[in-house]
């Protein structure tokens, strides 16, 4: 299987875990989409598969947020960093470093269960990791 197929699978099973969530994309940590589960509707939003402006857009903001995260965390001396949560009017964007090599965001509704989120967002990632992980050994 791709790792592009890998990853829409893991990110179909994070909507299926948590109701809340309504999108999610993962990405390389230099930006690069590899893949999108967001709706087809809505501005800034995707496509669905990957490819679309919102899409792209998203995996470059992704990367930029972990990056700054990483850097806040180092310079604040809070050991390693788990994610970042944003919170906005409609909604939630969660981040997640997914190994070395991915950032995972994670959308979520008003009035999301934030417990979950993060529950099932630090799994995804795992599981996202693990898969970059499979892919290294086989190159």
């Amino acid at each position: 299987m791709e790792l592009r197929d890998e990853v829409l699978k893991e990110m179909a099973l994070l909507r299926e875990r948590a109701a809340d969530v309504s999108g999610s994309v993962a990405c390389t940590v230099d930006g690069l989409p590899i893949a999108c589960d967001l709706p087809s509707s809505g501005p800034g939003i995707g496509t669905g598969n990957g490819t679309g402006d919102g899409g792209a857009q998203t995996a470059a903001l992704s990367a930029a947020l972990l990056a700054m995260s990483k850097r806040m965390i180092a310079g604040t001396g809070r050991g390693a960093l788990e994610e970042t949560l944003i919170s906005g009017t409609a909604g939630y964007a969660a981040c997640y470093a997914a190994g070395p090599t991915i950032v995972l965001t994670v959308l979520a509704g008003p009035g999301a269960n934030l417990g979950l989120l993060r529950l099932e967002g630090r799994r995804t990632a795992a599981g996202l990791a693990a898969i970059a992980a499979r892919e290294r050994r086989k190159t």
